[in-house]
């Protein structure tokens, strides 16, 4: 068994060292991704014949490669996971995506098609490697009924957001205002400086992610004599059955859509539907019923993402287009509305956290799935104000915009979106490590970033929908969707939180 949880570990402010040292790693990894994401749409849509000139493409377009690029991005934490389960472990994985990372970010700083695209792959596999295992790693620093753990993760968080805020404000400034592949550059710049402070604080994650068959080299050699996790997919019955009805849904998207490329997408997934069911066949009857929690959890990942990853795509443009950003004189720049998320979250997180703590404290409801409903709810309802944005903008007969709606209605669906996001994502990352089984637990964190892949694509189709069926009705559909999604799961808690097994149950608690 690991054992890396029971070492005795320096601590800072309450925690291990090593957290702080994963904070700042993806602190600055994250400066790096969503710096980029705040200018990429921007850039892709940026007409050709400007002093700082862009692809011009169509919104439609700028949207699909948004939703395509954000959906692989999170899906490669899959491969990703099982690359360090099976192979190289957490910490070497890492390692490795962020050197495919510091590479993708510097490719993009050239001012060429093949660097563009070449540049968005090697991020695309950077990602896949570091996204699903740090935050593996960040479990790993704590025992089991730990109850530091959900604040690790939500201090963990606030490096993410603090990341992510200063992206938007320097990236996109430079992006917009100086040059698309200036900004670009810098956003790789910071993930160079992340690469550094993970290789110096290797010190400090000592028994943290490491290589597996060093943790239990006679399970690692049973697992090397049995058959490949590929080859159980098709020697497993129900592995196998989800495989098939998978791959005849992706054959019959291709014969009655024509589309090639989703129906590409379903055949991939019918793999990561055959990997999931071995990995949930690999465990015995408690482990089984926590793997379908987490499953059951993914759903509501999806739904979630599929509606907050709008603001990187339509938010973004529609923040550029038919938002009035005059601010006393001074015209603010649409990317840096990226970074009022990112600002929200670091100033409710530690709120946010405390409130549960003593709403839990005081006998509340207080799961893991419980929260992800509340979280959903309540950024649905974000969408409420940017119905009330579309209903303010003006079209004159040509159909262009003459009047725009205020940055205020913006700035408060941003506020609810975070809100939502603080009761659901740091605690889904928490969630994982209490439930998935220690063999597979990177697999199960890359599915978790899969499962946000997918929401990720769902909101770029939602995206391109918007151009025909309009912003009002794809806003006030998201907030509909996702209060009645929440309702739902809350109507169903008991039994999930039956299957958990008392997993979430802290030191202390009967």
């Amino acid at each position: 068994m690991n054992n890396a949880a029971t070492i005795q570990r320096k601590t800072f402010l309450g925690h291990p060292v090593g957290l702080y040292i994963l904070f700042l790693t993806e602190m600055w990894e994250r400066f790096s991704y969503y710096g980029m994401r705040a200018i990429l749409v921007l850039f892709l849509v940026q007409a050709t014949d400007t002093w700082n000139p862009g692809y011009g493409w169509d919104d439609a377009r700028a949207y699909a490669l948004y939703g395509w690029y954000t959906m692989f991005v999170y899906v490669a934490s899959i491969p990703g996971g099982i690359l360090a389960d099976k192979l190289l472990g957490q910490k070497k994985t890492v390692l490795l995506g962020g050197l495919l990372l510091c590479c993708g970010h510097g490719v993009l700083a050239v001012d060429a098609l093949w660097a563009f695209y070449t540049g968005l792959a090697l991020i695309v596999l950077g990602v896949g490697a570091l996204k699903p295992n740090i935050s593996t790693m960040v479990g790993g620093l704590y025992r089991r009924g730990d109850s530091r753990r959900d604040m690790g993760f939500y201090i963990f968080y606030m490096g993410i957001n603090l990341g992510a805020a200063s992206a938007a404000l320097l990236v996109g400034y430079v992006g917009q205002k100086i040059g698309w592949h200036y900004g670009f550059g810098l956003a790789g710049i910071g993930m160079l400086l992340g690469q550094i402070i993970y290789m110096l604080g290797q010190k400090h994650l000592v028994g943290v992610g490491e290589v597996p068959s060093s943790i239990n080299t006679e399970e690692s050699e049973a697992r090397k004599r049995g058959p490949s996790l590929f080859a159980r997919i098709f020697e497993e019955k129900n592995a196998r059955m989800g495989f098939l009805i998978t791959t005849a849904l992706a054959l019959a998207f291709y014969l009655l859509q024509g589309s090639w490329s989703y129906a590409l997408l379903l055949f991939v997934l019918a793999f990561a539907v055959g990997f999931a069911i071995v990995v949930y066949n690999d465990g015995n009857q408690i482990e089984k019923d926590r793997i379908l929690v987490v499953y059951i959890s993914f759903l509501i990942i999806i739904c979630f993402w599929g509606a907050f990853e709008q603001a990187g795509g339509l938010l973004n443009v529609y923040a550029n287009e038919k938002t009035n950003l005059n601010l006393l004189g001074f015209e603010i720049p649409a990317s840096w509305f990226q970074s009022v998320n990112a600002i929200f979250i670091l100033m409710f997180a530690t709120l946010v956290g405390s409130f549960w703590a003593w709403w839990r404290n005081r006998g509340g409801e207080a799961s893991s799935i419980f929260k992800m409903a509340i979280g959903l709810i309540i950024m649905g309802w974000g969408f409420f104000f940017m119905s009330k944005a579309s209903v303010d903008v003006q079209y004159n007969d040509a159909g262009e915009v003459i009047a725009k709606s205020s940055m205020t209605w913006l700035i408060l669906a941003y506020l609810f979106h975070t809100i939502g996001e603080l009761c659901a994502s740091p605690v889904a990352l928490s969630f994982i490590t209490k439930l998935a089984p220690e063999r597979w637990m990177a697999f199960m964190m890359g599915a978790y970033f899969a499962a946000t892949g997918l929401g990720n694509k769902v909101a770029g189709a939602l995206g391109e929908w918007s151009v025909s069926l309009g912003e009002f009705k794809i806003f006030t559909g998201i907030a509909i969707f996702c209060t009645i999604i929440g309702i739902l799961v809350i109507l169903v808690l008991k039994p999930l939180k039956r299957l958990t097994h008392g997993a979430e149950r802290i030191e202390g608690e009967a």
